[in-house]
C-alpha cells in the first residue's frame, strides 16, 4: 500500500475487541480538552483512516461516553468521566458479572504490593469502612 502500512485482516495485526475505543478514550483524556476527530487521529499510534477514527468516536457519543461541541463543520469531542472513573467502574462492572465475588476480591488483594495495601487500607479508612489490620477509621 503506497505511503501506509498494509494491515491484513488475519493475524497478529488485527486489533482486538475494543482496542480502538481504548486508544480514542486515552487520546482525550490525555490531551485534557475537546479534540476533533483529526487531532485525534494525529495522537493514535499506526495510519488508521479519518473515518475509522469518527466512527470510533461516534460510537463512543452514541454510548454516552462523550460529549461533543459543534467546532467548523464537525464536532470537538470530551470524555465524560475522568480516567480514573471510567477504570473503576469496568472493575466493577467485571466484579458483578463474576460468581464468586469474595474469591475474586481475595486473589485481587493478595496480588497487591505493600504500597498499594497500604494504600488501599487508607482508602477504605477515609470512607469509613474498618480494615482488619489496618487503620481505623476515624470516630
Amino acid at each position: 500500500m503506497a505511503g501506509g502500512k498494509a494491515r491484513s485482516v488475519s493475524g497478529n495485526s488485527r486489533r482486538a475487541a475494543g482496542e480502538l475505543e481504548a486508544g480514542v478514550l486515552a487520546a482525550l483524556w490525555a490531551a485534557g480538552e475537546p479534540l476533533t476527530a483529526a487531532q485525534v487521529n494525529e495522537q493514535l499510534p499506526g495510519d488508521l483512516a479519518y473515518t475509522t477514527v469518527l466512527t470510533i468516536l461516534s460510537r463512543l457519543y452514541d454510548k454516552g461516553m462523550l460529549t461533543r461541541r459543534r467546532e467548523g463543520r464537525g464536532y470537538a469531542y470530551a470524555p465524560v468521566e475522568d480516567e480514573a472513573t471510567h477504570t473503576a467502574e469496568r472493575m466493577r462492572s467485571l466484579l458483578d458479572r463474576g460468581p464468586d465475588r469474595a474469591a475474586v476480591l481475595s486473589r485481587f488483594v493478595s496480588e497487591l504490593s505493600a504500597q498499594d495495601e497500604l494504600l488501599l487500607h487508607r482508602l477504605l479508612a477515609e470512607q469509613g469502612h474498618s480494615t482488619p489490620g489496618g487503620p481505623k477509621p476515624r470516630a
